[in-house]
């Protein structure tokens, strides 16, 4: 029992480190584009992939039963939040240093932990708001270069990780009410239609970087790379909570910016400075205080 437990965890730790590994080299993929395409269009491209190839799956499995979408309303929210995060995601990472816009994405969880009071009626306790104004103090340190070079455009991964924080929260009132692939479908296609409104929106403003052109073959074949990678991230890390438990799998997120780093490194010659290395420690050191403390036993109601 002990040696089969013990390999059940040792293979969790193994999907979850593959799963987070394999989203940040999409991650590089969507870095590698900037100035090619716009990042609201490689974003609709991605999504328009990951719903057809998910409907595919789906009506291969149940047919058209498959499809029945549970609280429109709901999924509507959801892709909204996906497409905020993903856009912004997609503008930070093109714009600023891969590691930098990785890190600031990590002050979600805190966001999640001020927000579910107001979603899920959940007290916020206070280890999220301690923690949540120490990560805020390690994002502008991160910042600090980035919007003096930038401007506002630096703040994108900020949106993006406010729009991760919402997903998280509509997921939780989603659970239970479809299986895992259903709402993952849902998810794809309520974004879908957002993201391709967001794309012509954008054009239409006159922005720079939000036009329109004729994407070549290449950035069409690196919008696939994104979506393969997003889709077998997230089931990787899926089966990865199968076999621990998500307190024990969610830690590995932060192999994310180490990898971050060394992509953008080796291919994008960003550098980080010991300022911004200290507002990424900072950043995580948040994150894992909130994430041991949420650990601890429950004592009358209040984490002791």
């Amino acid at each position: 029992m002990t040696r089969h437990h013990d390999h059940s965890a040792r293979s969790g730790l193994l999907l979850a480190l593959a799963g987070f590994s394999v989203l940040t080299m999409g991650d590089g993929v969507v870095k590698s584009m900037a100035g090619e395409w716009s990042a609201p269009a490689i974003a609709s491209l991605r999504y328009v992939y990951g719903t057809v190839a998910l409907a595919i799956i789906i009506w291969a499995r149940r047919g058209g039963s498959g499809f029945s979408c549970p609280k429109p309303g709901l999924q509507i929210a959801r892709g909204a939040a996906v497409s905020l995060a993903s856009i912004s995601f997609f503008l930070g990472a093109q714009a600023m240093p891969l590691a930098d816009a990785t890190s600031i994405q990590f002050t979600s969880p805190m966001f999640v932990a001020l927000l579910s009071p107001l979603i899920l009626n959940e007290r916020a306790t206070k280890a999220a708001i301690t923690s949540t104004l120490l990560a805020f103090v390690g994002v502008v340190i991160v910042l600090r270069p980035n919007v003096l070079a930038l401007g506002w455009p630096a703040v994108f991964p900020v949106f993006a990780a406010l729009g991760m924080a919402f997903l998280v929260l509509f997921n939780r009132r989603s659970a239970g009410l479809a299986d895992a692939l259903t709402l993952q479908f849902w998810v794809a296609a309520t974004a879908t239609p957002i993201l391709i409104a967001t794309t012509f929106i954008g054009h239409v403003s006159g922005v720079d970087i939000l036009q329109l052109s004729m994407p070549s073959p290449i950035v069409l074949l690196k919008c696939a790379i994104v979506a393969v990678t997003g889709t077998v991230s997230h089931w990787l890390i899926y089966a990865a909570t199968e076999r621990v438990s998500a307190t024990i799998v969610a830690p590995m997120v932060y192999v994310q910016l180490l990898l971050a780093a060394t992509i953008g490194w080796l291919f994008f010659d960003d550098r980080i400075d010991l300022i911004s290395a200290l507002g990424m420690m900072i950043i995580i050191s948040a994150g894992l205080w909130l994430w041991s403390h949420q650990r601890r036993p429950v004592i009358g109601g209040v984490p002791d």
